[in-house]
Order: structure tokens, then C-alpha cells, then sequence
């Protein structure tokens, strides 16, 4: 998918807020490279939260971030490097409320081709790109239950050679891959 296609399929991105007081405040970039896919991470395997997990940059909105979009783009560049400036914002998808207590802004934004990233030491892993094949194939995500803290819940995965893509990213991956395909 082109820059113009992809600013044409999400031009009509409308954010619908929603209030839960009791859940930690987080944004994420959901980073769109024109002709080639959307940017994962996979954490360290050593972080005290999440660890190994495959995670959109991004992290807790601080009190000094004057939005979401502020918070996920300085998490980008703390994370893996990514200049707030080499971003276009594009908008906000829906929040994502998560069972496990955060309450996740997913910023949208389209990168410049070719960047290279540079991983936070510690804190990433990997950064890989998960092609527009993969995300634009409605029978690539599928429902799998995995037993947490003793309980069946039905998560979404979507399928990757190298990384397990489940939980609140899977899930936000479904929200962007239908709004991809289904915007006109």
C-alpha cells in the first residue's frame, strides 16, 4: 500500500474515548511503512512487565505528555529511535482496554521507507515489520484460548514465523486491518 492509499483509507480515523478511571494510561505507535507493512517490537526477555511480549512502541502517557500522541511518539524514539519528525500522524483508532489493567491509545502514523531503527539496550529485542499481505488477509488472525492465571480467555494471533503476536496488540491489529480494508 502506497502513502496516498493508506492516508485515503484511514483519512476517516475517528477516536472514541473511553472513560476508565482505574486503568494505567498508555499510548502506542501503530507505525505504517508505505509499501511494506506496520513496526512490531518484542520486549526483552528481562523487563518486569510483558517480558518477551511483542508490543507496538510505546508505554505509559507520563504526566508531562501533553497527549497520547505525545507519549507514544517519545516512546518511539526512546524505544527504537524513531524521530518524532520522521512521523505523520495520521490520527487515533479507538482505545483498547486490556484485562490486565491498561487502558491503551493507539496513535496511527505513516514512516518514511527505509528507516533504520536503533532498539533500546535492556528494553527491545527485535523490531520486525509485519508485511500489508499478512494484515490485509482477513484469514491470517485467528481466535486461540490460552489458559492466564488459571482462566480460559479467547485472544486474537496473528501468524509470524518468528514472533508470537497475540493479547491487546493482536487485537488492535484486527481494529487496524479492518479499517484498512474496509475504508473505501
Amino acid at each position: 500500500m502506497t502513502a496516498a492509499e493508506l492516508r485515503a483509507k484511514l483519512s476517516t480515523l475517528v477516536h472514541t474515548p473511553l472513560a476508565v478511571a482505574d486503568h494505567r494510561q498508555a499510548a502506542v505507535l501503530v507505525a505504517l511503512e508505505p509499501g511494506r507493512g506496520v513496526w512490531l517490537t518484542r520486549r526483552t526477555n528481562d523487563l518486569p512487565n510483558h517480558a518477551g511480549q511483542v508490543a507496538f512502541p510505546g508505554g505509559k502517557i507520563e504526566t508531562f505528555d501533553q497527549s497520547p500522541e505525545a507519549a507514544a511518539l517519545r516512546e518511539a524514539w526512546e524505544e527504537i529511535g524513531l524521530a518524532p519528525a520522521a512521523v505523520e500522524l495520521l490520527g487515533r483508532m479507538d482505545d483498547h482496554i486490556t484485562g490486565t489493567g491498561f487502558h491503551i491509545a493507539p496513535v496511527v502514523g505513516l514512516i518514511t521507507p527505509g528507516m533504520v531503527f536503533h532498539p533500546a539496550p535492556g528494553e527491545v529485542a527485535a523490531v520486525f515489520c509485519l508485511g500489508f499481505d499478512v494484515l490485509l488477509n482477513p484469514q491470517a488472525p485467528q481466535r486461540r484460548t490460552l489458559t492466564m492465571r488459571g482462566e480460559e480467555r479467547a485472544v486474537w494471533v496473528w501468524p509470524h514465523t518468528d514472533h508470537f503476536i497475540w493479547g491487546a496488540t493482536a487485537a488492535i491489529l484486527v481494529n487496524l486491518a479492518q479499517l484498512v480494508r474496509g475504508a473505501a
